[in-house]
């Protein structure tokens, strides 16, 4: 989700920033990446965070990226919210399912 909200470059180091609890979900921090965010959850980036420039520049990359559906991202706030659950077609990911449920099949 931070990835996709734009607050970090790469999903790798959108989970760094997790870990090093840069980020808080309905205002207490996290540090689990693979934390479930339900619809209507908040997230954001802490607010000592937000001078990084790891944070800085992915913003400024994804204002120029069209904005997802299921997605709500304030960058002025550096805070965003899961309007639903997305979607298989509404994700946009280069991987085909079939294959790996044949490849995991054998």
């Amino acid at each position: 989700m931070i990835y996709r909200l734009g607050f970090a470059p790469s999903r790798k180091a959108a989970r760094q920033l997790i870990r090093h609890r840069h980020v808080e979900i309905n205002g207490k921090s996290v540090d689990i990446p693979s934390f479930l965010v339900q619809p209507g959850q908040e997230i954001r980036v802490r607010q000592k965070s937000r001078e990084l420039t790891v944070v800085g520049a992915a913003i400024e990359q994804a204002a120029r990226n069209a904005p997802l559906s299921w997605l709500a991202a304030d960058r002025e706030t550096f805070s965003g919210r899961m309007l639903e659950r997305p979607q298989r077609a509404s994700i946009p990911i280069a991987a085909q399912e079939q294959l790996v449920v044949e490849l995991y099949s054998k």
